[in-house]
């Protein structure tokens, strides 16, 4: 419309959103009014959609957190410093001597020692297979066991009432017995760390010289019998060494690959030699032994690991414990407490997604599993079914 040769703006002039930057309004009002005018621009059917998305995700995200961590990890975490590789070479009628020869080293006129140091705390089938495998080259059997778990629950003595199992390895071995510290609930890792430097001390108390061979791993990293001969026989071997472990998961059904290192051996220095399980060396020996994780007889022993490793914090739910739902996890192949592979790339993450794949051979697996197959039937492939006494 014409107004003075001019024309009127069409656009209302009563719009709040335009008026609440007045410079006469009342504090109140202008807060009120630009609330009006924020929620003018929503849709209704958008907000509504805000609502159920935003809590959605925050319950997702709870729900699910540790698989978006792990998942994200090759952005946040580089990958560990590769290996020295040693080729490992083996077969039952090479002389020692070639042996020594072909990995660059020389042969012994007389063996080292070995002592081979665990902590325990409930893997008695395990124990009995790595005793029985490296029974014939031990000098000493050195072991530790706790009144508690890492994570501070109270634990029974699961060595001591069981020590006639191991009558055959009588003479060889050397136990201590520790009052655990981490009663009042501390860091776990705290209380592992505490652990293996009164396994230092029980070493020294064994007996163990300089010179001598010193194994270094948890019980169920069994090192084979053939490796620990040779390097009881072979000068020049690297003083501190990491052992490439065949890696399985709940029994020697499941293959990992060879992806486990934290297994070592060391040439003994008395005040410089110390128990640890992380990366002490660049040498990687290969294919040296068997890695067998989670790998019990009975339901009860997955739930008592589950709450009582350094990892507790994995079970993010009560349901996980649920004993059905471990056996069928077993079966599969699967992961007890439904996470993702931890690996440094998303090509490794997406390549190891799902259950692991059943695998049908038991060749090459330590003497005493074969010899006694009937009593681990459920090492065995085939066999996934446990007892749940």
């Amino acid at each position: 419309m014409q107004n003075g040769g001019g024309y009127f703006d069409t656009k209302k002039n009563d719009d709040i959103c335009e008026d609440v930057c007045g410079q006469d309004a009342s504090r109140d009002i202008l807060s009120m009014s630009r609330l009006r005018c924020i929620f003018r621009g929503i849709d209704i059917r958008s907000l509504i959609l805000l609502c159920v998305i935003v809590p959605t995700c925050i319950f997702g995200i709870h729900l699910h957190g540790q698989k978006i961590t792990y998942f994200l990890r090759p952005l946040w975490e580089s990958p560990p410093k590769p290996f020295n590789e040693i080729p490992h070479y083996y077969h039952e009628n090479v002389s020692m001597e070639k042996l020594c020869h072909l990995h660059g080293w020389e042969p012994r006129e007389t063996p080292r020692r070995i002592f081979d140091a665990v902590l325990f705390s409930n893997e008695l089938d395990m124990l009995l297979l790595r005793w029985n495998e490296l029974l014939p080259y031990a000098t000493k059997f050195v072991i530790l066991e706790s009144n508690s778990t890492f994570t501070g629950l109270p634990k029974p003595l699961f060595f001591e009432r069981n020590k006639k199992m191991f009558e055959f390895a009588e003479s060889k071995y050397f136990y201590g017995m520790v009052r655990g510290h981490n009663l009042g609930g501390t860091n776990p890792f705290y209380e592992e760390g505490l652990q293996r430097l009164e396994l230092d001390y029980l070493l020294q108390v064994s007996g163990i010289k300089n010179g001598d061979l010193l194994i270094m791993s948890d019980v169920d990293e069994i090192p084979s019998a053939h490796t620990i001969n040779l390097l009881r026989w072979c000068d020049g071997i690297p003083p501190i060494m990491h052992l490439q472990m065949r890696d399985y998961l709940y029994s020697f059904e499941f293959f990992q690959g060879y992806s486990d290192w934290r297994s070592s051996v060391h040439i003994y220095q008395f005040g410089k030699t110390r128990y640890a399980h992380y990366r002490q060396s660049n040498e990687l020996f290969a294919d040296a032994g068997w890695h067998c994780s989670f790998c019990f007889r009975h339901i009860s022993e997955f739930i008592f690991k589950m709450k009582a490793y350094s990892h507790s914090d994995r079970v993010k739910f009560s349901h996980y414990l649920n004993p059905m739902r471990i056996q069928d996890v077993i079966c599969r192949g699967a992961d007890l407490f439904d996470m993702l592979p931890e690996e440094h790339s998303f090509q490794q993450i997406i390549a190891k997604l799902g259950p692991i794949p059943h695998s049908f051979s038991a060749v090459h697996l330590p003497s005493y599993l074969i010899q006694t197959a009937e009593k681990f039937r459920f090492l065995l492939p085939g066999s996934c079914q446990r007892e749940s006494a």
